[in-house]
């Protein structure tokens, strides 16, 4: 495998949504910049959602207008409604996300509704986003597994999955939430899923609870995937889903690929140090091995 592949990173905004400690704007911008620096082109700054829900998210306008003047950069941020939508396109977002999940039980916890509810919640999204220009990326949370249901039916992803596709979403980007993904499993819902939607559309999100994510990752590009949603540090986690740690580390999915011979573009120290002072932020050490061996050799070495 020497393609190369796209890493969307979205510590910023899924990761810092689930860390208790809020970060201010001007610590949240200084990160976009550090991950763009280091190499990163596609970075997930903010989200448009109720204050009072998410607290962590206040102030991604200011965000997304800090770090907009990155005009070769992918910046999207997560619109869940027509009002966020309209704060999203009053800040200048030119890339926005929406989200549905694969699970009932999952969808009515999260966000107090049905998955079909929430789909009409941002279809009028889509609708003005087409009009205006604005490219959207669609995301479906629990498709391997969900807290309430257990496993998820491939069946009822591809469900979502086609209609996010139908109304326009350009990528699909498909979240193992809780992390109980293995590959085979991995493997047999990106064939499932791809038989509605191209398997250039679609991307890999997934969480580390058991240890699984970069074998997972591994199997879904032997299926050809080729977009692979990370977050630096493996910051994150699910507040519905006791136990599930953060996203798979970006540091760790750069250490994968480089050995593989599939160049990322992504200088490591600098993604690190990146990840080194968001870590002191949120006050705990890095979740990512790669980051935690580096800091330990390089105070080795400092020693």
């Amino acid at each position: 495998m020497s393609e190369r592949v796209h890493i969307v990173e979205v510590g910023p905004r899924d990761g810092l949504q689930n860390e208790k400690t809020p970060i201010s704007v001007a610590d949240r911008i200084a990160f976009v910049e550090a991950l763009i620096g280091a190499g990163l082109r596609a970075v997930e700054v903010g989200a448009f959602v109720s204050p009072k829900a998410i607290p962590q998210m206040v102030g991604s306008a200011e965000v997304l207008q800090g770090v907009s003047h990155h005009r070769d950069c992918e910046l999207p941020v997560l619109v869940p409604n027509e009002k966020g939508y309209e704060a999203s396109q009053a800040a200048g977002a030119k890339l926005i996300a929406v989200f549905a999940a694969a699970s009932e039980s999952f969808s009515r916890a999260n966000i107090n509704c049905s998955i079909a509810e929430s789909i009409e919640r941002f279809k009028p999204v889509l609708a003005r986003a087409k009009a205006d220009g604005v490219r959207v990326r669609g995301y479906i949370s629990t498709v391997l597994g969900c807290p309430y249901e257990g496993e998820i039916r491939p069946q009822a992803v591809v469900d979502v999955a086609k209609v996010l596709w139908d109304l326009g979403c350009y990528e699909i980007s498909l979240g193992d939430t809780i992390g109980v993904g293995t590959p085979l499993k991995a493997r047999q819902l990106l064939r499932a899923v791809a038989g509605h939607v191209p398997m250039a559309n679609l991307a890999m999100h997934f969480h580390d609870t058991y240890g699984q994510a970069l074998a997972n990752l591994y199997a879904g590009m032997e299926e050809g995937c080729r977009v692979i949603d990370s977050a630096a540090g493996g910051l994150g986690g699910c507040p519905y889903a006791p136990g599930a740690t953060g996203n798979v580390a970006t540091e760790d999915v750069v250490y994968m690929l480089e050995g593989m011979g599939v160049p990322t573009g992504v200088d490591m120290a600098k993604l690190v140090a990146a990840t080194n002072v968001v870590s002191g932020l949120i006050g705990r050490p890095p979740v990512s091995r790669v980051a935690s061996a580096l800091n330990a050799k390089n105070a080795a070495g400092n020693a």
